[in-house]
């Protein structure tokens, strides 16, 4: 697995060198795809799975400048909120998008009693190194 795979899977929380490493307070991302788009020169597609533990979040983040990632829940209930919208609560078999450069400052389980599952799937410049980037 290349390191920028590594790092990739890692874009829906904090950058790492781990996969399925630990980022947040109850969250592991681990991935599960990447592939060069062969129609669409220099962009790549790359899928993370993050699971968050009852009471689990990833801290707040922004994402690369050519990042369009498309969430799906999996399972349980997921509270986001994407730059300054409002936050909502996704239920497995609902999904959202973020557009390229989207802040991220709402990323959790909605539920301190059941654990729940995001898909991310990201479309990105193949050559970005850093697709997350934490907020200070």
């Amino acid at each position: 697995m290349r390191i920028r795979s590594i790092i990739g899977a890692a874009a829906v929380a904090i950058a790492t060198a781990t996969p399925a490493a630990a980022h947040g307070v109850g969250e592991k991302a681990t991935p599960h795809f990447e592939q060069a788009i062969p129609n669409i020169p220099g962009k790549s597609l790359i899928a993370v799975v993050v699971d968050y533990a009852p009471g689990g979040a990833s801290p707040p983040h922004i994402h690369a400048k050519s990042a369009f990632i498309f969430g799906y829940v999996l399972s349980g209930e997921i509270e986001s909120q994407v730059n300054d919208g409002p936050k909502r609560v996704f239920r497995a078999g609902e999904s959202f998008y973020e557009t390229p450069g989207s802040r991220h400052p709402v990323s959790r389980n909605a539920s301190r009693a059941k654990p729940a599952k995001l898909l991310a799937v990201f479309v990105v410049d193949s050559d970005d190194k850093e697709l997350t980037t934490p907020v200070k």
